[in-house]
């Protein structure tokens, strides 16, 4: 891609996002422990599991979604779900689902297709995107998500995740996917 045709790295308040190494440094100042592994850039699921080795823990599949009204939900569920869009957008009261363009993606979390993850959400500073998350999700330990960079992985206690997404005021809807019912 061109200079020219590059989307601005801005995001919708004119900030600039958030980098990784920021973000690890605020998971720091959360008390968050957490490692971060190194590789190259993976931009799907099946391109992330053949580069990441032998990393225990959950390895998740991350939506950024939109409806027709224009808001936005970003989806993390295990990686090897099949995601249906409309039994989803039901389950959240959204009615319809369709992929958020990647300008959207860079003005509301800051981040280019394959970086997408809950961690993003640091850079949505006017909570305009609803967090989802898979209630399996909490049955395993530890999570892995890329840290705003598709060339990295970090590895957080899943309890963890909970602190940091009350920390950037995104508090997580659980979805049980075999169900597709909204649990507490």
């Amino acid at each position: 891609m061109s200079a020219s045709n590059e989307i601005p790295r801005l995001l919708k308040d004119g900030s600039e996002p958030m980098e990784s190494d920021a973000l690890l440094r605020f998971l720091d100042e959360l008390g968050i422990a957490h490692s971060t592994l190194e590789h190259p850039p993976v931009f799907t699921v099946e391109e992330a599991k053949e580069v990441r080795g032998r990393v225990n823990g959950a390895h998740s599949k991350n939506l950024f979604l939109r409806n027709k009204k224009g808001a936005m939900w970003l989806v993390t569920c295990l990686e090897d779900r099949d995601v249906r869009l409309k039994e989803l957008a039901v389950a959240v009261g959204a009615k319809h689902f369709s992929f958020a363009s990647h300008e959207r993606l860079m003005q509301y979390l800051g981040i280019i297709p394959g970086a997408v993850s809950p961690f993003a959400v640091i850079n949505d500073h006017a909570q305009s995107v609803q967090v989802v998350l898979d209630t399996a999700l909490r049955e395993i330990e530890p999570l892995n998500f890329h840290p705003l960079d598709n060339s990295r992985t970090t590895t957080l206690a899943t309890a963890d995740l909970g602190v940091f997404l009350s920390a950037t005021s995104h508090p997580p809807q659980w979805l049980d996917f075999d169900s597709m019912s909204l649990v507490d």
